[in-house]
């Protein structure tokens, strides 16, 4: 028997190399070759495509096609179902990523158990026993008695299964522990993944079947295997959150059927994932009195508004390096707006420590709550407390001027409907009719938004 040819594989894009190397020739990535063994091609597995060609298939214009809304079935969790853009979609494939033990399991367990009342489900499980999953259910107090079980890891097994019965969803729990007969390296090898990946989704959209997979990340936070993955599936979901908190968020970074960036938020309880009806309560600290340092802001996740506490901490430093960390926020964006409130409002922090924590463990990657860390900056640096009923919003530029941000209206809206009396926006964002019991303060520049600090 021939020896098998060792051969280096990268995570990211799966190209392969002879030789390993430090960074990947094809996209450039560090680090991401790893030793696998060559694939030795099955007979007749790729024939010459272009031999004996059929009939070649039928074109239609683009006008002449019907646009259609897409049902959707509901999952009975509407945050799970706003991630997602309105429910599950028939043939869709869905990749759901996370830490280990944050939930992912659990969700789609109670997912199922819902959908099984009135829709074929199987949960097909690789890393589990049937008695591990059957004592969660019991556990969490679920009704599974109409949820199929597979304890399977061999795709064709998987494949013929799905295609016997027809399911209407199947959850692969996880793609990494799946493995295809056709290739002879171990399962969660790029190979493996991107192969099993395929053919899953092949059969997907040829039976109409929903197909959800769960994947391992990476240390880095990224999901596991050939970057293919993530380009093949219908949408990526990714789940976030603290093992040590309760609260569990999932984000959508990828959505075919609905939109990006939205955001669920959840609270891990003794009987599973419970939906919090409202969010904004997750990221506000309740102090007794006014503290300086704190700022509320109003970012926007996909369409929902979010309040979030922006909280700062400005000390003298004992250091020639003063420190500038962020929690939540891009350091790198810290350091510039520290040098436009020195430049363009005479306040200098080069000898100060600057701490920044956006409340919550909540990652912010918009730019609309600049002008609040710097009031918040100039709050701690002043000792001077903010009006614990203002919000504050807008993207501060190079020059000191205060621009615009999307979804202003919504904003200031939703801050109204919690209770907040008065708010302080870009001038452009100033709305054009009054909304009750809440005083607008409108600014163009930094200078102005710090004058109004000194008049609370």
């Amino acid at each position: 028997m021939a020896k098998a040819k060792t051969i280096y594989s990268c995570t990211e894009c799966g190209a392969s190399e002879p030789k390993w190397q430090g960074q990947c020739p094809s996209c450039m990535a560090w680090n991401t070759l790893v030793e696998s063994i060559e694939e030795t091609p099955t007979s007749n597995r790729y024939a010459n495509k272009f031999e004996g060609l059929a009939q070649s298939s039928t074109l239609q214009k683009l006008s002449s096609i019907k646009a259609a809304d897409i049902a959707r079935q509901p999952t009975g969790i509407s945050e799970f179902d706003r991630v997602l853009g309105g429910g599950l979609v028939e043939g869709g494939v869905v990749l759901i990523g996370g830490d280990p033990g944050i939930g992912k399991s659990t969700l789609l367990l109670q997912v199922l158990c819902h959908l099984g009342k009135s829709a074929q489900a199987i949960y097909v499980s690789g890393e589990e026993s049937p008695q591990q999953i059957a004592m969660r259910a019991k556990r969490l107090g679920l009704d599974a008695s109409e949820v199929e079980l597979l304890a399977e890891i061999n795709l064709e097994k998987i494949l013929a299964t799905l295609q016997t019965h027809k399911p209407n969803i199947a959850v692969i729990d996880s793609i990494q522990t799946v493995y295809s007969e056709a290739l002879q390296s171990a399962p969660g090898s790029v190979a493996q993944v991107r192969e099993c990946s395929a053919q899953l989704t092949r059969i997907a959209k040829q039976l109409g079947i929903t197909v959800i997979l769960v994947g391992h990340v990476t240390k880095d936070g990224t999901l596991a295997g050939p970057r293919v993955l993530e380009h093949i599936v219908d949408t990526v979901l990714y789940f976030e959150g603290d093992q040590n908190s309760s609260f569990r968020l999932i984000r959508a970074f990828k959505n075919r059927f609905g939109a990006v960036n939205e955001l669920g938020v959840f609270a891990m309880t003794e009987k599973g994932l419970r939906e919090v009806a409202n969010p904004s309560a997750l990221f506000l600290s309740h102090h007794d009195g006014q503290v300086s340092g704190s700022c509320i802001t109003v970012t926007m996740e996909g369409t929902r508004p979010l309040l979030i506490e922006i909280q700062a901490l400005v000390d003298e430093s004992h250091s020639p390096s003063p420190k500038r960390l962020c929690v939540g926020l891009e350091q790198n964006r810290l350091a510039m707006l520290l040098a436009v409130l020195h430049r363009h409002a005479g306040i200098p922090c080069f000898d100060q420590d600057v701490f920044i924590n956006a409340v919550g463990g909540v990652k912010i990657a918009e730019p609309a709550v600049d002008l609040a860390v710097l009031l918040a900056i100039v709050s701690s640096l002043k000792n001077k407390p903010l009006d614990n009923k203002l919000i504050v919003f807008g993207e501060v530029g190079l020059a000191g001027e205060v621009r615009p941000v999307q979804g202003g209206q919504m904003r200031l809206k939703e801050a109204a409907k919690l209770g907040f009396t008065k708010a302080i926006v870009p001038k452009s964002n100033a709305p054009k009719s009054k909304i009750s019991g809440l005083e607008v303060i409108a600014v163009e520049r930094l200078e102005q938004a710090l004058n109004q600090l000194r008049n609370t």
